[in-house]
């Protein structure tokens, strides 16, 4: 079984983001792979700006290839997860402080009303998470070399990403684990556990935003037993 991990908006690089929970996953012979995202600017040869649609493509090219696999969603990565899960041998979906949009429903039908307070929205048509507001709501209980590395991989992304309606809702016919972090002061506990009444099953982490920076032990230990339970 391949775990494969979609990261969440507006940052780069998403081996760096689960290497903590890779590293554990792989001393138990599990093996992960992280997906690059075109709306990221992780693909040099993405079109732009890339949207919603090409990080779905780009999810399903890793999945057709990865064989039996848990599809792991952080953030804006469910959203991306719950569309692309149509590829390949998806045995599992799980959902990291997430969204679980139904057909027809984007990012921004699923959020509090209003823009949120800690992202930036430009003219171009981008938006990204503002770099002051970014450790205390995102990154509040990860340690100094964590918060220094997300830091230095924030990027802006085509905020189209945030309206744009899924063609399938994975979770509908997938099984499926929500993870709520009690802890985030960015995506509301509230919120998490509303979306989660969509997915199979809750689990509940005392944890902030990023779970895979600051307790990747408590992930990875959960990505075993579903393993486990598919094989």
């Amino acid at each position: 079984m391949r775990v494969v991990f979609v990261h969440g908006a507006c940052v780069r690089d998403g081996a760096w983001w689960w290497s903590r929970v890779n590293s554990l996953l792989a001393a138990g012979g599990t093996a992960s792979v992280a997906v690059r995202l075109p709306s990221c600017g992780e693909l040099p040869d993405a079109r732009r700006p890339a949207g919603l649609d090409d990080d779905v493509e780009e999810t399903r090219r890793v999945l057709r290839d990865a064989g039996p696999a848990i599809l792991v969603g952080h953030s804006y990565g469910g959203v991306v997860a719950t569309a692309a899960a149509d590829a390949g041998d998806v045995r599992h979906l799980v959902y990291v402080s997430s969204f679980l949009p139904d057909v027809g429903e984007s990012l921004a039908d699923l959020g509090p009303a209003g823009p949120a307070p800690h992202l930036e929205f430009s003219p171009d048509g981008t938006f990204a998470a503002r770099s002051e507001l970014a450790a205390p709501l995102f990154l509040h209980d990860c340690d100094p070399a964590a918060v220094d590395g997300a830091l230095a991989r924030l990027v802006r992304q085509d905020a189209a990403v945030l309206t744009t309606p899924v063609r399938y809702a994975g979770w509908r016919s997938t099984p499926s684990t929500a993870v709520v972090c009690a802890g985030d002061r960015a995506t509301p506990p509230e919120v998490q556990r509303a979306q989660a009444t969509r997915a199979g099953r809750t689990v509940e982490l005392a944890t902030g935003h990023h779970p895979m920076l600051s307790h990747p032990d408590l992930l990875a230990a959960l990505l075993r037993k579903i393993a486990a339970e598919r094989d």
